[in-house]
């Protein structure tokens, strides 16, 4: 695949993610009840970006956890062959708090239903919230997003990608597609 076009540069994810910060803030009346959960991989530097913009808006250090949805997707034998899962413990207790799943994009509504069964193997949380940083489209499951950076209508043919210094030591959200032959 190829990069078609750049959808947001560093300064653009970073308004979004503010402003999902702040929205999280105002939809919740504060922070005093809110877990992020960042979904593996990528969710997880985005949830502790959100973090810190919590803090800073709130001046409340919001507790951060991650998660392998590895071993609650419904494809687990279509993905990988020989899968490696391990079960999900987050570090605080999810019972009557609202959490908020964090991820890079939301397409099929598979990992983010495959999220929130394992939040729910962890106990019974008050409410399940989902922040993406994109929203491309093309739902399998009837699964939405609470806080959305960026909504990227997409063909089936094309990909996001989320780029994280974390991971590929540049930052930004790229269309991808297919090479011309």
């Amino acid at each position: 695949m190829k990069v078609k076009a750049q959808l947001m540069d560093e300064q653009a994810m970073l308004r979004a993610i503010m402003r999902i910060s702040h929205e999280i803030a105002e939809k919740n009346r504060g922070v005093e009840n809110v877990l992020l959960v960042g979904i593996l991989r990528r969710g997880e530097p985005i949830a502790e970006k959100i973090r810190t913009n919590i803090e800073k808006i709130e001046g409340i250090s919001v507790p951060v956890g991650s998660i392998d949805i590895g071993f609650y997707r419904d494809d687990l034998t279509e993905v990988w062959s020989d899968p490696h899962v391990r079960k999900t413990e987050l570090p605080f207790d999810v019972n009557g708090k609202d959490v908020v799943l964090c991820d890079d994009v939301l397409y099929t509504g598979r990992t983010a239903r495959a999220a929130i069964e394992a939040v729910f193997s962890c106990g019974r949380p008050k409410s399940i919230q989902f922040a993406v940083l994109v929203d491309r489209g093309h739902r399998e499951l009837p699964i939405r997003a609470d806080y959305v950076g960026k909504n990227v209508p997409t063909s089936r043919n094309e990909m996001i990608e989320v780029r994280l210094p974390e991971y590929d030591n540049e930052t930004g959200v790229y269309l991808m597609g297919l090479e011309k032959e």
